[in-house]
């Protein structure tokens, strides 16, 4: 199959990270995978180090003539068979784009689980062959609360790397990050912005050094929302035991000496962190919002606490700090689960599937081009 993703976001986040990982993964099936983004995209920059070939486009609004025939173009000369949106804007481009190339699949990926209205006004949402859903919760939204057909929606949940089944817990990376071997090390990896909540877990640190006065927070990623959490840090007093490490690019680095993973989230889909997280066996705590109940089984294999509560997250961390028995059945639990449910390679039979199903109900047959 010959395939092209849109994606407007500038960001490198849990979504950006889930188009990387289906474009890789399905080059190495022997698919044609390329990219349309914006120039100064981080995703741009990161395709083309894993050898993605990518186009740019200024994907300025979701009636952009230009891109909407730049891409047009591209779909034509690159004789695409199934087109994948990802982000607002780019959707509205990708689906007129398709429209004009004749395209043969259009196909959505919806990452955040927040409700679509279909209307006359948003008749983009009419459009796609297939919307894709990154967790069960998400799929329900569209169909129950929004009308979708249930027959067009999917949901396919973002699978995790191999890289991150196979840490082993280390405490050399932590001289890289100001930490000593008597820090207890909790982590909030992801994209710093406000629907992530890292505020819920600042509030939190007042509490957990209260008991763990070696306890340090981790903000593992970058954002938009870097400064103002910082000056939140400030106010709280608690700058001694917080480190924004900015970008890192081997989070399983990370995870090789977090002794908690925290999720405060206000809205999610399916996290990639927390999916991580429990690959790699270090126990979560994680706030109930979006597709987290799908993956944490509360008491089981994690603890689910309610979202903007900083109390509740501190006392969820300090009870898994102080039971390290039932942390390590936690990580055991959830790392057979995601193992069994959620690999990459899991993720990509499923994308492969659906898109040759498509393709062959539209009676488009390949041939080596």
């Amino acid at each position: 199959m010959r395939i092209l993703h849109t994606e407007w976001s500038d960001d490198l986040g849990g979504q950006e990270k889930r188009v990387l990982s289906e474009s890789t993964g399905l080059v190495k099936r022997g698919h044609y995978v390329s990219i349309v983004c914006r120039e100064e995209a981080r995703i741009n920059e990161e395709a083309r180090k894993a050898g993605i070939p990518t186009h740019t486009l200024p994907l300025r609004s979701p009636y952009d003539a230009a891109s909407i025939l730049a891409l047009t173009k591209i779909l034509r000369k690159s004789e695409i068979d199934v087109i994948n949106t990802h982000s607002g804007k780019d959707s509205w481009i990708g689906a007129f784009a398709a429209k004009l190339a004749g395209t043969p699949v259009l196909a959505r990926t919806r990452h955040l689980n927040i409700p679509l209205r279909r209307t006359v006004l948003n008749f983009v949402h009419y459009l796609p062959d297939v919307y894709i859903t990154c967790g069960e919760n998400m799929r329900k939204t569209l169909v129950e609360a929004c009308g979708f057909p249930a027959g067009k929606v999917v949901s396919i949940p973002t699978g995790v790397g191999p890289e991150f089944f196979d840490v082993k817990r280390s405490t050399l990376p932590r001289a890289k990050y100001g930490l000593s071997d008597d820090n207890v090390v909790i982590s909030n990896v992801g994209v710093l912005r406000t629907v992530k909540g890292q505020e819920v877990t600042l509030k939190a640190v007042k509490r957990v050094i209260a008991q763990y006065p070696m306890a340090k927070f981790l903000f593992v990623g970058d954002g938009p929302g870097r400064k103002r959490l910082t000056l939140l840090a400030e106010e709280l007093g608690i700058t001694k035991y917080v480190t924004f490490t900015g970008y890192v690019k081997d989070v399983p680095e990370i995870f090789s000496f977090t002794d908690v993973s925290v999720l405060s989230s206000h809205s999610e889909g399916i996290p990639q962190s927390l999916l991580q997280a429990m690959a790699a066996g270090v126990p979560v705590v994680a706030t109930n919002v979006g597709g987290v109940p799908e993956v944490i089984t509360h008491e089981l294999t994690g603890l689910i606490v309610p979202p903007a509560d900083h109390e509740a997250l501190a006392d969820g961390i300090i009870r898994v700090l102080k039971n390290p028995t039932i942390a390590a059945s936690f990580s055991a639990g959830a790392k057979d689960f995601i193992m069994g449910r959620h690999s990459a390679g899991a993720m990509l039979d499923r994308i492969e599937n659906l898109y040759m199903e498509l393709l062959n109900g539209k009676k488009v047959f390949f041939t080596t081009r």
